[in-house]
């Protein structure tokens, strides 16, 4: 019982001290600068205020977030597969994957926007550009770095290439997917967010939390602009803790990682 109690107190602890510092970083601006540092008890209010607005935006957000990350979850696996094949297709495509992930989302946006509107179908690819690339990267990785003595075992008892990918590769390969997918779920609400600043619409309240963020910015509203960082970082929690239950569904009973922990 001690280590999960623990592991809430610990977290507590720190976001206590964090808002203690927060609080103290506020008082010490003076009074003509506390405006652009609010106090936590100001965002909580502005928070509680805009709380329809944000809601909202948040559930727009999530909506061309989970688009996104779900698409680049379904092409990054077709996309690994393919790249396992041979080390020369890896070498031929390697340098413009990485080319589609540093180019800037505010350069792709307006391309975007010109392909398919500004909105959510918009969102959706531009998260699914900054989403593609961890997760395609890992799981290449993976299916790569299969015990070698496993694969000439499969290959001595005549298995297919299929079976090797489906009974063995695939299986050694979801360590460094979750991986991915960690990652992936945190960057994707950021993404979204940024993609919204950039390509998002207010068309019938289709506005995110990143239209929105640029409206209180406009507006002066500094609390209310902290509160929508707050909910973004939510946003992202709250996909990151689906992961992790479905990694540990999917490793627990087996991988190394989790045992070792168990113990």
């Amino acid at each position: 019982m001690r280590k999960p109690l623990l592991s809430l107190l610990l977290p507590a602890a720190a976001g206590i001290a964090f808002l203690a510092l927060w609080q103290a970083a506020h008082v010490a601006l003076g009074e003509d600068l506390r405006f652009l540092l609010p106090a936590p008890g100001a965002v909580w209010q502005a928070a509680l205020d805009h709380r329809a607005t944000l809601l909202r935006a948040a559930l727009n957000t999530a909506e061309g977030a989970l688009l996104g990350f779900g698409l680049a979850v379904l092409v990054s696996v077709a996309v690994s597969v393919l790249l396992s094949l041979s080390p020369w297709v890896r070498r031929a495509l390697y340098p413009y994957l990485m080319a589609v992930q540093m180019t800037p989302l505010p350069v792709l946006a307006p391309i975007c926007v010109i392909w398919v509107g500004a909105g959510l179908k918009s969102v959706a690819l531009l998260t699914f550009v900054i989403a593609f690339f961890p997760l395609v990267v890992n799981t290449t990785q993976g299916l790569i770095s299969t015990d070698r003595h496993l694969v000439e075992l499969f290959e001595l008892c005549g298995a297919r290439p299929w079976q090797k990918l489906l009974l063995l590769r695939g299986p050694a390969a979801l360590p460094y997917f979750f991986t991915g997918l960690r990652i992936a779920a945190t960057i994707a609400p950021i993404g979204a967010v940024v993609a919204d600043m950039n390509a998002g619409t207010s068309a019938g309240d289709g506005g995110g939390l990143g239209f929105q963020a640029v409206i209180f910015a406009s507006q002066a509203k500094y609390a209310a602009l902290f509160a929508t960082a707050a909910a973004t970082c939510v946003l992202g929690f709250a996909l990151n803790a689906v992961v992790l239950l479905v990694a540990w569904l999917s490793l627990h009973h087996w991988h190394d990682s989790y045992e070792r922990t168990d113990r």
